[in-house]
């Protein structure tokens, strides 16, 4: 072939485990919804920057340090965690992957999460708790759309690899990983029904 695929952005998905994955989502739903009432800063953060739904993000966000439902969250995604970077051929030097931001995100009916990236980090991703049919997947974009200029849009049946988004439908059970450099968006939740899922950061040190 003349022509050759290079640099790739690459994004993990796969079920967290292989059994029991109803009861502890039930266990993290319930502690999802108790932080929630807990969490009056949270709350009030909420209103002004995550319209319409409820986020940890800037009020608790190092639920692995404090709750034992998610210290075994932790636990359990760092062989996916590890898996990835191996795919991606990291060299780490000798250091450890850490776990440093783990938050919650609940999004009621019309909420949705606008385009953005996860500084400070290298690898990030989702866990999802709670996912009603219907409600909207994970949308990430091309990192190069900035840089396409002058170029005309894909075709409507272009391969997925050559198209500018790609969406990853939300599944409970399901841990998404991906670089903390690529941007992402969830629409608007038009389910009636919450939609939970915990975003984490990962650094090296």
């Amino acid at each position: 072939m003349p022509v050759r695929s290079w640099f790739p952005t690459q994004i993990y998905c796969e079920p967290l485990q292989p059994k029991g994955l109803a009861r502890f989502n039930a266990e993290l739903a319930e502690e999802c919804r108790r932080l929630r009432d807990f969490d009056a800063a949270g709350r009030r953060w909420s209103k002004a920057n995550y319209p319409g739904g409820y986020t940890s993000y800037a009020s608790m966000n190092e639920l692995h340090r404090f709750s034992s439902t998610f210290a075994q969250l932790e636990t359990r995604l760092l062989r996916h965690v590890r898996a990835y970077a191996r795919a991606l051929e990291l060299d780490l030097r000798g250091r450890t992957i850490q776990l440093t931001d783990c938050w919650v995100n609940i999004m009621p009916p019309a909420a949705a999460h606008s385009l953005h990236l996860h500084p400070l980090a290298f690898i990030s991703g989702t866990y999802y708790v709670a996912t009603p049919p219907g409600c909207p997947g994970l949308k990430f974009e091309d990192p190069r759309l900035d840089r396409f200029m002058a170029a005309p849009p894909k075709r409507a049946d272009a391969k997925p690899a050559h198209r500018t988004h790609v969406t990853y439908p939300a599944e409970a059970g399901q841990v998404i990983l991906f670089e903390s450099w690529l941007r992402h968006e969830v629409a608007t939740n038009r389910v009636e029904a919450e939609r939970i899922s915990i975003s984490f950061n990962y650094n090296w040190s």
